[in-house]
């Protein structure tokens, strides 16, 4: 039994996604006082962010308040304030909101998007990271449209109606499938005497030789057939050279003249400053061994997205940027956590993994779990039914299927308010 005569070890937790909420629910009411710090009041969503760019969905259907989790706990205190340093030595967090101490530090901050240094790329690319960015890329969409309305030269509807998203990933396919749609189904429904759809144009760029690399080739070329039944012009094998707001440079020697480019390229590691330069990996994640401890440090740990285990053989360069691998990691730590105080040895981390999938319209899905490899409607129905269960709140849960059943009756997106001013996409 746990000691519960023992000073409570104070554990703060950098992060409120998926790693930082796993630790929040495995931590609760036990013998450890727990402090969570985040710039948001929420916990977003993130796999469902591009329908929030898209008009899917509204963004209270993806974000739930940290507050209705640890307001229902007596060991979980909630801070909203971002951690700005750490001074490891003192074992301590600065804030904006003070400093605090701790017995065990958590950093589950997650990753922001990676421009490589090309400083043209992230003056003029938007970016699909939070829910303001998402509602960015949502005005800047439907502004385009109306943009279109009333300019006719084609040089003008090159600029206005053409669409790029860099990066053949997940998010990148996603979010041109929908950008895709909206070419079918918006622009007919509500532009249809104004504004010829077949002036819009969708383009994915992919620096690598297929899209949605880490699937199976076979599954990888269903993608490429889905994105090409929805009229998704898909550049392979090229990179982008520089972005100026209006045209798009290519190292083919391409150029595409666009008012809207939509970066989904690349993330790295969002780090906190204190952290040893040493301990800073590939991709600019932290480094940390099996136990998620980063290196050189007794007491500080790293979960998911920004922290890079290369001690796998199954995954030298990393496991996977995905959600289940940040819930896996930090349901482990908690529990040696919780070992330290009854002199339990910790256990080493060791990555199940369940499949991924990744969806490119409506009846358009790509599925890999077990051995087991889906295209069509069946990946597809099998995608919504998984982001369904994983959602937080039954609430949530609910508004997405209404959502997502009302999108699919009448074809439409129907969250289609301009919020934002038109300078948006500049970050």
């Amino acid at each position: 039994m746990i000691n519960s005569e023992l000073i409570k070890p104070k554990v703060i937790i950098i992060g409120a996604g998926f790693g930082g909420l796993a630790l929040i629910n495995k931590l609760k009411n036990k013998p450890v006082d727990v402090t969570v710090f985040d710039k948001n009041n929420y916990h977003l969503f993130q796999p469902l962010l591009y329908q929030v760019a898209t008009g899917g969905l509204s963004p209270d259907a993806i974000a739930y308040p940290v507050r209705k989790i640890t307001g229902k706990t007596n060991n979980v205190s909630f801070r909203m304030a971002e951690g700005k340093e750490i001074v490891a030595e003192e074992n301590k967090v600065r804030t904006a909101e003070g400093d605090y101490y701790y017995d065990h530090l958590v950093i589950a901050t997650g990753a922001q998007t990676n421009f490589f240094g090309n400083e043209q790329l992230e003056k003029h690319c938007m970016q699909l990271k939070s829910i303001n960015t998402a509602l960015d890329i949502r005005s800047d969409i439907l502004e385009e449209f109306e943009k279109g309305v009333t300019h006719n030269t084609d040089e003008e509807l090159k600029h206005i109606l053409n669409f790029v998203v860099v990066g053949g990933g997940p998010t990148g396919v996603e979010l041109a499938g929908a950008l895709a749609e909206m070419k079918r189904n918006v622009i007919k429904a509500d532009y249809g005497k104004d504004l010829d759809k077949e002036k819009m144009m969708v383009h994915l760029i992919e620096s690598g030789s297929e899209v949605l690399g880490t699937f199976s080739d076979s599954l990888s070329k269903k993608a490429m057939e889905a994105l090409g039944e929805l009229g998704v012009k898909v550049w392979l094998n090229t990179r982008v050279e520089t972005y100026d707001g209006k045209t798009l440079q290519l190292n083919n020697g391409n150029n595409i003249l666009t008012d809207t480019v939509i970066w989904a390229a690349g993330v790295k590691g969002k780090i906190i400053n204190g952290i040893d330069a040493t301990c800073i990996g590939k991709g600019g994640r932290i480094k940390i061994n099996d136990y998620m401890q980063v290196s050189g440090y007794k007491n500080i740990y790293a979960v998911g997205d920004v922290a890079i285990m290369s001690g796998d053989k199954k995954y030298p360069d990393g496991h996977p940027m995905v959600a289940p691998v940040a819930q896996q990691q930090a349901a482990l730590l908690a529990k040696n956590i919780l070992a330290q105080l009854e002199n339990k040895p910790a256990k080493g981390f060791s990555y199940f993994d369940k499949g991924s999938m990744a969806t490119i319209g409506r009846h358009r899905a790509i599925l890999e779990a077990f051995g087991i490899r889906l295209s069509g409607i069946l990946a597809w129905l099998g995608w919504m039914a998984l982001h369904l269960m994983i959602l937080v709140s039954f609430r949530s849960k609910l508004i997405v299927f209404t959502n997502w059943l009302w999108n699919y009756i009448t074809y439409q997106r129907h969250i289609r308010l301009i919020i934002r001013p038109s300078d948006s996409k500049t970050n």
